[in-house]
């Protein structure tokens, strides 16, 4: 499966590297692929700034290392999604088919689609647990 890893999941998973969100990431990285919007990666940047600054540098590595590819966000309307700061986001998993998008932003979840599926790290990993 292609998975697009949202910004959420991603800084989660750097902060807290035994939570959901980390074994959720790793699970993708050993078994599907990754999938990364190009402005998912500016936002982990610009929250790590504000937030969280001393994990720069580990998020720096994060997106060296980890095997992925890169879409480009896109911003014509494919879909409409509550924030429109998500558009370009959701607009470039459709383009790029992606399966799912692993994620605890609500706007992302609370949309009534089939593809790509919005799904939380915690119910991902129940899902392959019970596979």
């Amino acid at each position: 499966m292609r998975i697009l890893i949202d910004t959420n999941i991603l800084f989660s998973a750097l902060l807290y590297p035994d939570s959901k969100p980390a074994r959720a990431l790793l699970h993708v990285a050993e078994n599907h692929e990754i999938v990364i919007c190009d402005r998912n990666i500016g936002e982990l940047r610009d929250i790590l700034k504000r937030k969280a600054i001393k994990y720069l540098p580990d998020a720096e590595v994060l997106i060296a290392e980890l095997p992925y590819e890169l879409i480009p966000a896109v911003d014509h309307a494919e879909r409409l999604i509550r924030d429109a700061k998500d558009q370009p986001i959701l607009n470039a998993a459709i383009i790029a088919d992606v399966d799912m998008i692993i994620t605890g932003d609500k706007d992302f979840l609370c949309m009534d689609i089939e593809r790509p599926r919005c799904i939380t790290a915690a119910k991902y990993l129940e899902e392959i647990k019970s596979q």
